[in-house]
């Protein structure tokens, strides 16, 4: 991942939403589009219908800086869905938990990487045996990689995302707490964002969860939230609805920030594609793309699910080159930090 140096990463986040948080609402001069249908999951609206990762992008105007940071990294490299299959066991899942769940104490520190002061503190309503990134059910605990868990507590509608987490084990192998680089707590009913500069599981301080693809969510037709991507190189500065900053240094303005919105144009031809792919070309002509992590170019992220063979099948075959994304003007000034 990470903070302060490039890297090929992603993000976390934590447990208590924090006392000083700000609105995400939409910026003063901000067009308004009809509400559309949120997206649920644990039977939680994820976001109010008017949160940045749910409103459409397709009428932004195009940001100046828009050619020259989609020639410096994505031009060449093609859309790659990191998903998993039957073929490999990889993306990112999402656990969902009663609200009864019980709760397990949060320590902070992970191979030399801690975030705790920008981090919330536990408990956690996180299970003894969450889901791993990276892991599965013959390896549950892998031992490199972002390891991020995130999870949706039904009935409070709350969202807990760790980053570098694993397991705590007493003497008998029993898990009594879980450990984290960093954790970020978000209410799903709330457009509360992080406290200023401050990251979560995600380097840009942002929540994962709402950008992951979701097989189920794609077969229905229709998308309707950002989705998450990742870029090898981040600029210092940050741009709402983001909170953190990219590697000091990078001051470069052909670099994007974090929070940056990337769509493809309206004339880009969907009909190229069919079914779940379809859908997810057209879910980044409508709501775009949120720039949310230091990684490998044009990498979006979603949950691991074996029915997603067919639409990788079809970006194999015809390639999305990242050279036809433009950069839409942010809502509000970009933060140099």
């Amino acid at each position: 991942m990470r903070r302060t140096t490039p890297a090929l990463a992603l993000v976390l986040l934590a447990l208590v939403l924090p006392v000083t948080a700000a609105p995400a609402s939409v910026p003063d001069g901000g067009a308004r589009e009809a509400a559309p249908r949120v997206h649920r999951i644990g039977g939680c609206q994820v976001f109010p219908a008017d949160n940045p990762w749910n409103r459409r992008v397709d009428r932004r105007p195009v940001w100046r800086s828009s050619d020259a940071i989609v020639g410096r990294q994505l031009a060449g490299h093609d859309l790659h869905l990191d998903l998993g299959t039957t073929e490999e066991y990889y993306g990112i899942p999402v656990n969902v938990v009663p609200e009864d769940q019980p709760l397990l104490p949060l320590q902070f520190g992970v191979d030399g990487e801690d975030y705790g002061d920008e981090s919330d503190r536990g408990p956690v309503f996180v299970p003894a045996d969450a889901a791993i990134e990276g892991g599965s059910r013959a390896e549950p605990d892998p031992g490199e990689g972002d390891r991020h868990v995130l999870t949706v507590r039904s009935g409070t509608c709350d969202l807990v995302e760790l980053y570098a987490a694993e397991r705590v084990r007493d003497a008998s192998g029993r898990v009594v707490a879980w450990r984290a680089a960093a954790a970020a707590r978000w209410d799903l009913s709330s457009n509360a964002l992080r406290p200023a500069r401050w990251t979560s599981a995600d380097a840009a301080g942002l929540p994962i969860t709402p950008g992951l693809l979701s097989y189920d969510e794609a077969a229905s037709g229709r998308i309707t939230h950002a989705l998450r991507f990742t870029m090898p190189s981040a600029r210092n500065a940050y741009t709402w609805p983001a909170r953190h900053c990219g590697p000091s240094g990078n001051t470069a303005r052909d670099l994007p920030a974090y929070g940056l919105r990337f769509r493809l144009p309206r004339s880009f031809p969907a009909n190229r594609y069919t079914g779940v792919a379809r859908t997810i070309v057209k879910a980044m002509k409508k709501y775009g793309l949120v720039y949310a992590d230091q990684g490998s170019a044009m990498y979006v992220t979603g949950t691991a699910d074996p029915r997603w063979e067919d639409a990788l099948d079809q970006f194999r075959a015809r390639p999305l080159d990242g050279k036809a994304l433009q950069v839409v003007k942010p809502w509000r000034r970009v933060v140099s930090c």
